[in-house]
């Protein structure tokens, strides 16, 4: 008997799944369903898929060579999902062909100061961003926290965490601008390394440095001897 998806236990729903236990666990069938979102009546999204990928011999290259003509001859794929499927085949034998880009390694303060100048080193108004590393010091993601004033910013701690949970950091370098062009820490600029320095304790997540970034120098908090 058919029990549609939503009746499913959470584990058991693709797109929960995804969520719970990481893309990977997740079956090619499973994660097409995703795509198209729903079923028919008479059959849930991911055993239609199942039937699709049958048909193509349970074969992701031989799937990729279908039509989006061809993907609607299968009851329940309509137009906009025949689409959908084509399109994220494409985008995954574009990406076969694609060179993995080589991360930016961070071997001093200057290689903070080379990534983050172009960003942020002629803007009117100040911002913070966070460099997330990996255990070989590669930068492996960089996010803007913060956007303020001419004097300040506002940073959210837990944000910062969490987008180095989330992308496996081992370590992070901050680094923020200073549009008056002066290279002194602020006391508000001590105070809040000293706090992201404390909760990364916590989640064993080093703050290697701290980088006050002008249009032409840079203020390092770890070569000054104050991190």
């Amino acid at each position: 008997m058919y029990t549609p998806i939503h009746q499913w236990a959470e584990d058991d729903r693709p797109r929960e799944k995804f969520l719970l236990k990481g893309k990977s666990t997740l079956s090619d069938s499973e994660l097409l369903a995703i795509l198209i979102g729903s079923g028919s009546r008479n059959e849930s999204a991911v055993q239609l898929c199942q039937r699709i990928l049958a048909s193509a011999n349970n074969n992701l290259n031989t799937l990729g060579k279908l039509s989006a003509q061809q993907l609607m001859q299968f009851k329940g794929i309509g137009e906009a999902k025949a689409i959908t499927i084509a399109a994220a085949l494409e985008l995954g034998r574009r990406r076969r062909g694609e060179e993995v880009p080589e991360l930016a390694r961070i071997t001093s303060s200057k290689s903070v100061f080379e990534i983050m100048q172009p960003i942020l080193g002629e803007l009117p108004h100040e911002e913070f961003w966070v460099l997330y590393l990996n255990n070989s010091n590669k930068v492996m993601y960089k996010s803007q926290i913060s956007k303020g004033g001419i004097t300040g910013t506002v940073v959210d701690t837990r944000l910062v965490f969490k987008t180095a949970l989330e992308h496996h950091a081992t370590s992070v370098v901050l680094t923020h601008n200073h549009p008056s062009g002066k290279l002194l820490a602020s006391d508000a600029d001590k105070q809040i390394t000293r706090k992201l320095q404390e909760a990364g304790k916590h989640l064993d997540i080093l703050v290697l440095d701290h980088i006050i970034v002008t249009e032409i120098n840079y203020f390092s908090f770890a070569d000054e001897g104050i991190l």
